[in-house]
């Protein structure tokens, strides 16, 4: 394992240490957590960036697509328990 310094203002440090013991972990072990829980996020987000590029290079590909109010419908009316018909992409009047 490598070790990287970094320096923390006084008031920081001493919001991660109350905050770590109040977690009842080390200031060290609070630190890594975070460290870990945003390397995390940054990750999920370049994912959800990539399909949503790759969708939207889709319908711009293709012309089609569902228009907000179909599929919101289609949504409730699953989430209730409803049978629903899955709407179905089409090309849209601009």
């Amino acid at each position: 394992m490598s070790t990287t310094t970094i320096r923390l203002p006084e008031e920081l440090k001493a919001r991660v240490a109350a905050a770590a013991e109040r977690a009842g972990t080390t200031s060290h072990s609070f630190i890594l957590e975070a460290i870990a829980e945003k390397a995390d996020q940054e990750e999920r987000r370049g994912d959800f960036n990539e399909v949503a590029e790759a969708r939207y290079a889709k319908i711009i590909a293709s012309g089609k697509t569902i228009p907000w109010h179909e599929m919101r419908s289609y949504l409730e009316d699953r989430l209730a328990g409803k049978a629903a018909t899955r709407p179905t992409a089409r090309k849209l009047a601009r």
